[in-house]
């Protein structure tokens, strides 16, 4: 509660990720036991759909908290010229092609460990961004990408006037 009486709003994350949190973060939320039990396991706000361009960096960060992943999966649709394989320092990770749309990106580590970002979009606002990544790393969250998103992005120009 506030001196007010109101109650505080609840932070999701805490003041020092709000300021750090720019595109090209990742925000992960990592379980250490076997039962991962939130729909998302982080969020990742790339600058660009540039898969060459943004992914080395993901895939990087990844590879410190999680070891080596073996496979990335996203849907091509969404994203540029998307490879088969990406090579980080001297390990290759290759790109599978599946229709999870453009708000999630699956990694796999090993054969079957699997995780899931919520990708948000690169021109979306800072402060809808940290609200987005915040909700998907939350540990209580059941929402899948898509409803984060829509919740949280505001509706796009063109979609207002059609409405109007």
């Amino acid at each position: 509660m506030t001196e007010s009486g109101t109650p505080t709003p609840r932070k999701l994350l805490p003041d020092e990720i709000h300021r750090a949190v720019r595109p090209g973060t990742a925000l992960l939320r990592l379980q250490t036991t076997g039962s991962r039990e939130g729909v998302l396991d982080g969020a990742w706000w790339p600058r660009s759909r540039t898969v060459g361009a943004e992914l080395p960096a993901l895939i990087e960060a990844l590879t410190a908290h999680l070891g080596p992943l073996t496979r990335v999966g996203l849907d091509t649709a969404a994203w540029e010229e998307v490879p088969t394989r990406v090579v980080v320092g001297d390990h290759v990770v290759h790109l599978d092609s599946f229709p999870v749309g453009d708000d999630t990106v699956l990694i796999t580590r090993g054969d079957s460990d699997h995780f899931a970002l919520l990708v948000v979009p690169p021109d979306t606002t800072p402060d809808a961004a940290r609200d987005a990544m915040a909700r998907a790393v939350d540990a209580g969250n059941v929402t899948r990408a898509a409803e984060i998103l829509v919740a949280t992005l505001p509706e796009p120009a063109a979609d207002r006037e059609e409405s109007a």
